[in-house]
């Protein structure tokens, strides 16, 4: 059965698009993954906190360790939204496309 025009890929650059190239803009960016990397950092203490202030004579400092975790991962946002706007976001001004 032949293919019609429409669906044939004869684009090279279609072609590799197919294979499994990474979506363009889909967050790999230097704002991107400063947020994430701050998140999973505080998300780290966070849950370590909270298995902390489970053993016995914890409580306070296990909540304490928590809430700064918690802290961390909105710090996290606040700095990916400031690096995002000061052009380290996906097509910002500041990052270096290398063709991907």
């Amino acid at each position: 059965m032949a293919q019609s025009a429409s669906t044939t890929k004869s684009n090279p650059a279609d072609v590799h698009a197919a294979v499994a190239d990474e979506t363009i803009g889909h967050g790999n960016s230097p704002a991107a993954w400063t947020t994430v990397l701050i998140m999973l950092i505080g998300a780290a203490v966070s849950s370590f906190a909270f298995i902390f202030a489970s053993t016995e004579g914890n409580l306070d400092s296990g909540t304490v360790l928590f809430w700064i975790g918690v802290i961390l991962m909105l710090v996290g946002l606040i700095v990916g939204w400031v690096m995002r706007r000061a052009g380290y976001g996906v097509g910002g001004h500041r990052v270096k496309n290398s063709g991907h």
